[in-house]
């Protein structure tokens, strides 16, 4: 996995993540889907040069972004946007991204975390819990994201693990999936600390 913070980054192959800090707070939805879409048609742009000319950013029926275009070739995105930090993935296989502020007073929902991950959170310390948290809540998102299906699949219902601090590890038995993700901490202009998660899957 590629990572890169600026829009300008090429990547020399793929799969590869973007997260911009962009400066920018949405007011509202709308606002933080033209910020995402933006963002993604620039970099979208430079990673394809000419050929990306003609694309645009759209969504599927489920509602999940896809490029369109001459361009495009097959090429997956996924889209998140949390406290002016854009993240945008690009790979040949289904994809998935997503950002979460690190909150210290956040509250966790205990319902809809799998019970391995309840005991982990458990397991560690009151002050180290936020950012457990943001990587966890980044993983469960990114993953749900590559599958297409957003959290119809139930969160509680998979375990997300972190065997290194640069990775995490889904367990999805009732899709007979195993798989691997990327993980990085991220600060917006040095206000918040942010963690961001990655995945691409095989198959969805």
């Amino acid at each position: 996995m590629h990572w890169f913070h600026s829009v300008a980054a090429t990547a020399p192959s793929y799969p590869a993540v973007w997260l911009v800090d962009t400066q920018e707070r949405p007011g509202n939805l709308a606002e933080r889907s033209r910020l995402r879409r933006g963002t993604a048609r620039l970099v979208v742009a430079r990673q394809l040069g000419s050929a990306g000319a003609g694309c645009v950013i759209a969504h599927d029926p489920a509602g999940q972004p896809r490029i369109d275009g001459p361009g495009a070739g097959g090429l997956r995105i996924s889209l998140a946007t949390r406290a002016g930090i854009v993240a945008v993935a690009l790979a040949r296989q289904p994809v998935g991204v997503d950002v979460e502020l690190v909150d210290p007073a956040g509250i966790v929902p205990r319902e809809a975390l799998h019970p391995d991950e309840l005991s982990m959170l458990d397991a560690i310390g009151a002050g180290a819990r936020p950012l457990a948290f943001a990587r966890l809540w980044a993983a469960k998102e990114a993953y749900v994201k590559a599958l297409g299906t957003g959290f119809v699949h139930p969160p509680e219902s998979f375990a997300v693990s972190f065997p290194s601090p640069e990775r995490f590890h889904v367990d999805d038995p009732s899709r007979g999936i195993a798989a691997e993700g990327f993980l990085r901490t991220v600060e917006n202009g040095g206000r918040e600390t942010l963690a961001a998660a990655a995945i691409v899957l095989d198959r969805a």
